[in-house]
């Protein structure tokens, strides 16, 4: 009754028409957002902010049915470091040669970074060691690789093709951070047997490692390179027995998409042949 329920024109009609456009507008909204309809608000800087909205909801939605499309989707694939330079290329061109239109998306890292990854949906699938033995995930043992005794070439050992590992209880190591897998294995074998490692250095990257070693500055339980390295000979390992296993991680009861679901046959029809001959 009071100036505080009038509006500027002063028309009880006005007010009904108010109300009214309100209560319509209000019914549009919760069509569209049922998904039965979508209609767009009536000023323009609304228009402009759910035109922008809907389009990214239909990019995003044609991301994943792009993603999702058995012969042109894409697939989420980390693997480790030393894997990277001859073995995933490998494997890609192989799996490619039948499913030309999938894409991939790859990460490196070292194993725990990429299984916190896979664990938060950011990999459909890994390459790691040691094989991961935890709840969420599932992972299978697909190969082993045989890891060296890696010296400067004018080592007293050098000119020995194997050893046994205890014969470098005496030497300075150089090894990979702690939480690497490969870390892990090389103390497990120097305990096996029978010492504790010296370690003067450690770093991220296995032929940073190679390049200390060649430098004169220790030793390394490493995989054989991709490509010979000048400056260090790779002894065999005659005991304990030195390999690193590799499994194929991915998330318990995750959803495979098409692509997805291929390469990880793909992989697993690969076991125990997986890594290029000469690295297994």
């Amino acid at each position: 009754r009071g100036p505080r329920t009038r509006c500027a024109c002063r028309s009880p009609r006005c007010r009904v028409r108010s109300r009214a456009s309100k209560r319509t507008w209000a019914s549009r909204c919760s069509r569209g957002a049922a998904g039965r309809s979508r209609s767009p608000p009536p000023d323009g800087r609304s228009w402009r902010a759910w035109n922008g909205r809907s389009a990214r909801l239909e990019r995003a939605a044609d991301e994943v049915r792009a993603d999702a499309d058995p012969a042109a989707g894409k697939v989420a694939f980390g693997f480790l470091h030393t894997l990277g330079p001859e073995t995933v290329p490998g494997l890609l061109r192989a799996f490619r040669a039948d499913h030309p239109g999938v894409r991939f998306s790859l990460v490196q890292n070292y194993g725990e970074a990429m299984l916190e990854r896979l664990r938060a949906g950011g990999l459909d699938l890994c390459l790691t060691s040691p094989v991961p033995q935890e709840t969420g995930l599932v992972a299978c043992r697909v190969d082993e690789q045989r890891l060296h005794l890696v010296v400067p070439d004018d080592h007293p050992l050098a000119p020995r093709r194997r050893v046994r590992l205890a014969e470098a209880a005496g030497e300075t190591f150089v090894t990979l951070e702690p939480g690497y897998g490969l870390r892990r294995i090389t103390d497990d074998l120097c305990a096996e047997a029978g010492f504790r490692p010296r370690i003067a250095f450690e770093g991220e990257e296995a032929e940073t490692l190679r390049g200390l070693v060649a430098a004169g500055l220790g030793v390394a339980l490493l995989p054989p390179p991709a490509v010979p390295r000048p400056g260090v000979v790779e002894l065999g390992i005659t005991a304990p027995r030195a390999v690193r296993e590799i499994g194929l991680a991915w998330r318990e009861g995750a959803p495979d998409t098409a692509p997805v679901a291929a390469f990880k046959r793909f992989l697993l029809g690969r076991r125990g042949r997986l890594l290029p001959r000469g690295e297994g």
